[in-house]
Formats: C-alpha cells, structure tokens, sequence
C-alpha cells in the first residue's frame, strides 16, 4: 500500500500556507451550533455503506491503504450551503452586456494590468513554450478568482465528499473527481485534508477540478512540485499548458467582428448553447453573415455569435478556432467572450501611458 498520508517540504510557501489552514482552521468557520451540526454530518464509513463501498475501491483499484482512508473520510464534513448552491433554480439567463459588466470592471482590468507587470517574465516565457498569448492567460485568472484573489473557501475534501455522496443528479462525476483528488495527493505529497477550493472542488488560481490539475498543471519554476494555489508561475505556466493541450494555435485570431442581415434561423448554429467551429464561412454568407474585421476564406469553419448588447439590440461575431478553445475551459459562449475582451482590454490598458 502506498502512503500519501505526509506534509510536503518540497515548497517552504506552500507548506506555510497548508499549515497555517491547518492551525486557524480558516476554511471552516462556524458558528458553535452550525458547528456542532457539521461535526455530526461526517462520513464514518461505518455509518456510510456507500464511502466504505468507495473505499474498498480505492483499495483495490489503486492500492490506498484502507486504514488511511477510513480516518479521512471520518474527518469529511458534509456541507449543506454546497448542495444549497449547486441545486439552487437557475436564475435567467444573462445577457451579454449584463454578462460583460461582471467581468469588464476597471478594477478587474488594472488589476489585470498589474499582473502582467508583476509576472512579466513568466508570462513571456510562458507564452514562448506554449503559444498562448499572455494577455489570455491573465484574463483566464482574472475571470477565475480576480487574480489570485478568491480562489475559494471550502476543503477540497469536503466539497467533493459532499457532491459525491449526497447529489445524486451529478455523484458520477464527483465521485470521480474525488478518486482524481485523492491520488493527486499522493502524487504531489499533500495531505487532502488540507487544500482549499470552490463549492465544486477547483482550487488554485485557475481553478483546476482534480482532473485536470493531474493532466495539465505543470512545474513552470522547476522546483519539482506543481504548486497552482500559492505560486503564481506554476499557475500560469498551468493554464498555458491546458490551452497548449487543447490546441490553441499560436498567432491566429479568437473573434471576428462582423454583422448580419437575415434570419436568425436561418443560422441555427448562432444559439448560444451551440459550441462548435464547424460552419463554413461561405454558409454563413448565404444566409446573410459578414465579417467587417479582417477577412474569411470560403472554406475556414467558424461560430456565428450574435450577443444581446443593450435591450434588442445585437451584436455578432465570427468565433474561430481558438474561441472554441477557450470554451473548453468554461463551456460558455458569454464565458469565452468575457474572457477574450477582458484579454484585448488589458493589452489595451498595459500599453497606455
């Protein structure tokens, strides 16, 4: 059996930042009731079939010792205000100049501005490895926690405990998520009661599920550990690595300005729930669509996007590859849009005097 079971001391910051939680117990303050209510609502495996059920499986499929695992577990705390949250009625749908206005403060753009500066080099170099442009990866951890700022405030342990064992409508997914969790912490010598992150389990500045933190976070400062919640070059180094992974093309543009004169639809594909770069841009002529920024060959497959920019008035776009890219890292037309003028307006505010 493997020991995963340790504080790591291959990064001092780190290992200050984990004991500190680990003292202050920051990432769970009560009040005394709510407490003692929490301290009720943990999973015992022997009160829990189904996590002594998961445990066995993490035994046999990938050789945990159970006797770690059955104190751990008994140490998770169920948390209510996460199922609240994730089962909470969706709220209607924003528009984009009601999206944008979340995303495209000036706060959020000096903010951004500042962070370039402040990790200049690193973000020069990233860029250089992986192709993806630095203003990109700024706006990623400008919109994912304002920059290092909000990078969450629940155990990892907990939240994904929870969603796993008590929301049904997605547990699959969690579940595993929770697995993923658990061997990324023996694989980076964490101790998983220990790491903070969101309601649904993302830690650090880009806010990596579990899955994708063992996939794409890298060791950008090669100090041979991945370290995305405190160390801002391995966070960036990390998010640049995942556009890499989902082939970002270096040099090639996100969106295209463009406007349209017909019907809606007659371009289905400009629903915003639609996500994928595979309409040719002559179709797209035909039924009445025009870039105005740059130029299109006939053949080359793009997103007709068409925004809501004030009260039915719209706006459109051409979104091409690489807006399809930043999709996969938040499956969100409105999110990939935020994303790509919060970049252009960093770049914008960074090169003023």
């Amino acid at each position: 059996m493997l020991n995963f079971h340790r504080l790591t001391t291959k990064k001092s910051a780190y290992k200050t930042w984990l004991a500190a939680l680990a003292l202050s117990g920051s990432a769970l303050v009560l009040s005394p009731s709510a407490q003692a209510l929490q301290d009720q609502a943990s999973y015992v495996p022997s009160q829990h079939p189904e996590v002594a059920a998961f445990i066995e499986e993490m035994a046999r499929e990938h050789q945990f010792d159970p006797q770690q695992l059955q104190p751990l577990f008994a140490e998770a705390k169920y948390q209510q205000k996460i199922i609240d949250a994730i089962s909470r009625p969706a709220e209607r749908v924003l528009k984009w100049h009601e999206y944008r206005k979340i995303f495209l403060t000036e706060s959020r753009i000096q903010a951004g501005v500042n962070f370039m500066r402040e990790n200049a080099q690193t973000l020069a170099r990233a860029e250089q490895t992986y192709g993806v442009p630095k203003e990109i990866i700024t706006a990623i951890i400008g919109v994912e926690t304002f920059y290092g700022r909000n990078k969450g405030s629940y155990r990892v342990l907990d939240a994904l405990s929870t969603l796993a064992f008590n929301y049904p409508p997605r547990s699959s997914f969690f579940r595993k998520q929770l697995v993923e969790f658990l061997i990324l912490a023996r694989e980076e010598g964490l101790r998983p009661e220990l790491p903070i992150g969101s309601y649904a389990g993302a830690m650090g500045y880009g806010q990596f599920i579990p899955s994708s933190y063992r996939a794409y976070a890298v060791d950008f400062d090669g100090d041979h550990f991945r370290d995305i919640w405190t160390n801002t070059t391995d966070a960036i180094g990390s998010v640049a690595n995942y556009f890499k992974a989902h082939q970002w093309r270096a040099g090639e543009a996100v969106v295209l300005e463009a406007q349209f004169q017909g019907d809606p639809q007659a371009l289905p594909s400009m629903d915003r729930k639609y996500l994928k770069v595979d309409l040719p841009y002559s179709q797209a002529q035909q039924a009445g669509f025009q870039v105005t920024q740059g130029a299109l060959s006939a053949q080359t497959l793009m997103m007709p996007i068409r925004f809501e920019v004030a009260d039915n008035q719209f706006k459109h776009w051409a979104g091409l590859h690489n807006f399809y890219v930043i999709t996969r890292y938040n499956h969100s037309r409105l999110y990939a849009m935020a994303v790509y003028q919060l970049s252009q307006a960093i770049a914008a505010a960074a090169k003023a005097p």
